[in-house]
């Protein structure tokens, strides 16, 4: 069985950083193959940015996919590209902050969420992919433990970034009610 999902977004939004967080949290929490594939431009702040994160029982030959799994798209561009990408029966999160033309398909799940709204009323722009993050784990097919997740954060944050950890549990926690 192989899982997939996109994120994609501008530069600064974490976009990178939530695609490490999620695979460090998958390569703790089960025994399946994962790859982390980024793509972004040169100008990685204000610029396009993607990641693909893959968990598979298969080793995994090609990063490179056309359909997902799950698609998140953190503003119109991206919801304009990878919308459409997504896999009969899959999901589709994407930040309403933005987005003029919402995405419309019967054959997906789609979470409109405000996670940009919710960044504001946590205080902390800094939160914004957490709380993305919180939906994803909310809604996915694939179920990851909350530990493995901070586990994943631990792993990838610098130690002095580690007291931020309560804060994006906060973030994660909020991100999980805008889809309940």
């Amino acid at each position: 069985m192989e899982r997939n999902l996109m994120v994609a977004g501008f530069g600064g939004q974490g976009v990178m950083t939530l695609g490490k967080f999620l695979a460090e949290a998958a390569c703790d929490a089960t025994d399946k193959n994962v790859t982390f594939f980024p793509s972004y431009g040169a100008e990685q702040r204000g610029g396009t940015a993607n990641v693909t994160v893959i968990l598979s029982d298969e080793k995994i030959s090609s990063p490179v996919l056309d359909k997902y799994d799950v698609v998140i798209a953190l503003n119109q561009q991206s919801l304009d590209k990878f919308g459409p990408k997504v896999k009969p029966g899959g999901i589709l999160i994407y930040d309403t902050d933005g987005i003029h033309n919402p995405c419309h398909r019967d054959d997906i799940t789609i979470y409109p969420i405000d996670a940009m709204g919710a960044t504001l009323a946590i205080g902390n722009s800094k939160a914004y992919n957490m709380i993305v993050m919180g939906a994803l784990l909310e809604v996915m097919p694939y179920k990851l433990p909350m530990e493995n997740v901070i586990k994943g954060l631990k792993k990838s944050l610098p130690e002095r970034h580690h007291k931020l950890i309560p804060m994006n549990e906060q973030a994660i926690e909020k991100g999980r009610e805008l889809v309940k």
